[in-house]
């Protein structure tokens, strides 16, 4: 029996958005994003709650216009803290800092 290889190319992107269908699987998933520090992949996943939850409304609720939301919320791109900050609140998620070792 043969086994035919599939290259990365030819497999379907995953979208994250169908997935993220309660507050909790939402905080989730920020929560892991975040601990990646990678920022692009910050701004990307917020483009996914957006759309799970309506990309209009958020851009509504954040005052940045629909157009200019998807440009900040790209994989690729860097957005800036306020367009983050903005985003978050419309989405009714906080970004919270935490210590990274323990007070002696």
């Amino acid at each position: 029996m043969t086994m035919k290889r599939i290259k990365v190319d030819d497999l379907p992107e995953f979208d994250a958005a169908p997935y993220l269908d309660s507050e909790a699987s939402i905080a989730a998933y920020l929560t892991d994003i975040i601990e990646a520090n990678d920022p692009a992949l910050l701004a990307s996943a917020l483009g996914d709650i957006a759309r799970a939850r309506g990309m209009s409304e958020i851009a509504k609720a954040s005052g940045i216009t629909r157009e200019a939301l998807y440009k900040a919320l790209r994989p690729d791109a860097q957005p800036r803290f306020d367009t983050i900050s903005r985003v978050c609140a419309a989405l009714g998620v906080r970004l919270v800092a935490q210590p990274v070792h323990a007070a002696v």
